[in-house]
């Protein structure tokens, strides 16, 4: 068996080699410049080898070699806090400091018997998601939404909330423009998030190959985390990137197109990444040596961006398979200025509230169903002048419901601050406020239990903090406020 081969043939980063009869899929092969690639395509006559370096100084007639592994990139603690490409390079003009630890960026997700069931809330600080579309750790959540909706601004300030958690997070950015990568980084700055968290970058200036390979560097050094017994957080910004680099490279392996001259087996590309998202059990930690009480989480963020809102078409309808819920932004609501634009009726969690605090599931059960009919009724009521006294109550309820679920931007609510919200919205609290001063209510009543701050005081899980609550909406609706 042979363990070396000929360059065939160059082109547009990918290389024909004759030989290489010891090769594997997914093994990385070294070239006689030290260059590395990945073997991509294994044919009876040749190997088609993928670049993930410089080609420039490769040419016809060289040698290159197995090297008996598949592709490895650096895992550890270490990484928090910088900036790499998808080969586990550090770009970002820090001192490089070697890393001990390996792993390979392609492995088998965890088994049934190694996984436990999802029931710790993730939480984001965002109103709408913690209580109508409620995260677990170890769950799969897809973002999706046509572009400028605020996909990535939702992933950021999950990020941004999960500060002081012991939650390690990871953004992996593919496909997109460098100066949205640098907004990223410079926010995670500002808000003192890099500390926690590893930037892999495969931006759009870079090959079709390192924007394949970037999540599934990102889901190896998430893995190392979750395989500690530690909860991690990993997003994919975005995997119809990832989708375009893959189809791109399959098409210049001349593999035969299929749906939106997308190759077959692109179901496969994603699944077997967002797979190994997941809960393991302590008898999966304790075969790594790992003995620790607590399970080890990766909760993955996988965003995709639609046209025009087409959820149906073939690679959002992929992914959407794979995930465990979605979180749908509409365009609509976006550019009528309610933010975040989640569409409740097409938005979902299928963990749901087993992932959430009895309370908050107690208080948000009924805000969905509200806000879809005032939804419906909105728009059925365009068509009519003259309207009942309930159904006019009803719309001025949800129009100050959809005001008191709306959020600015790096706002993160605290869960205290979000049951708040959902004791005022239950019990119709906000009735005797006009529409226009509901927004300086909120406004007010969140600087009053920031200011005295609450959750020092009391717990969540406290028996009486739905009274000591009850007596601050009171004190704001009954005392000063009005």
């Amino acid at each position: 068996m042979n363990n070396f081969g000929i360059i065939n043939k160059i082109y547009d980063g990918i290389v024909e080699v004759k030989g290489l009869e010891n090769a594997q899929y997914g093994e990385m092969i070294i070239f006689e410049n030290n260059e590395k690639g990945i073997v991509f395509s294994l044919n009876k006559t040749n190997v088609n080898i993928v670049l993930i370096d410089n080609f420039e100084n490769l040419k016809q007639g060289q040698k290159c070699f197995c090297s008996n592994k598949i592709f490895e990139v650096p895992v550890g603690k270490e990484l928090l806090g910088r900036i790499l490409n998808s080969k586990g390079e550090f770009i970002d003009n820090k001192d490089n400091i070697k890393i001990k630890n390996k792993d390979t960026i392609e492995k088998i997700a965890p088994g049934i018997m190694d996984r436990e069931s999802v029931n710790e809330p993730l939480l984001t600080g965002i109103k709408s998601i913690d209580s109508m579309i409620p995260i677990g750790k170890g769950q799969r959540e897809l973002i999706i939404g046509d572009r400028q909706t605020g996909k990535t601004t939702i992933a950021i300030d999950t990020i941004i909330n999960q500060k002081n958690k012991n939650v390690y997070c990871i953004y992996v950015c593919i496909g997109q423009k460098i100066t949205s990568l640098i907004n990223v980084i410079n926010k995670l700055k500002k808000f003192n998030c890099l500390k926690y968290t590893v930037i892999i970058s495969a931006t759009a200036a870079d090959s079709a190959a390192e924007q394949y390979i970037a999540p599934y560097t990102g889901c190896t050094i998430g893995e190392y985390f979750r395989d500690l017994g530690e909860d991690c957080l990993i997003i994919y910004d975005d995997l119809t990137k990832h989708a375009w680099s893959y189809r791109q490279i399959s098409l210049l392996l001349k593999r035969p197109p299929g749906r939106e001259a997308y190759p077959g087996d692109v179901f496969y590309l994603h699944s077997r990444l967002l797979e190994r998202s997941s809960k393991v059990n302590i008898l999966f930690l304790k075969k790594k040596n790992i003995f620790n009480k607590k399970n080890g989480t990766l909760t993955a963020f996988p965003i995709i961006e639609t046209l025009e809102g087409d959820v149906t078409s073939f690679i959002p309808t992929n992914v959407i398979s794979i995930t465990d819920g979605q979180i749908f932004l509409d365009t609509n609501l976006f550019n009528s200025g309610i933010r975040p634009s989640i569409n409740v009726g097409l938005s979902v969690s299928r963990v749901g509230g087993a992932a959430q605090y009895k309370i908050v599931k107690k208080l948000s059960g009924d805000i969905r169903i509200m806000l879809a009919q005032y939804r419906e009724l909105e728009s059925f009521s365009k068509f009519s002048s003259d309207l009942d006294i309930e159904t006019k109550n009803q719309l001025n309820n949800g129009e100050k419901i959809t005001i008191l679920m709306k959020q600015k931007a790096n706002n993160n609510y605290s869960s205290i601050e979000l049951i708040l919200i959902l004791l005022i919205i239950k019990n119709i609290y906000f009735s005797k406020i006009p529409v226009n001063q509901i927004e300086y209510f909120e406004f007010n009543i969140i600087k009053y239990i920031r200011n005295i701050k609450f959750e020092n005081i009391i717990t969540i899980n406290n028996e009486n903090l739905e009274f000591y609550l009850q007596e601050i909406i009171n004190y704001f609706i009954f005392g000063s406020f009005i």
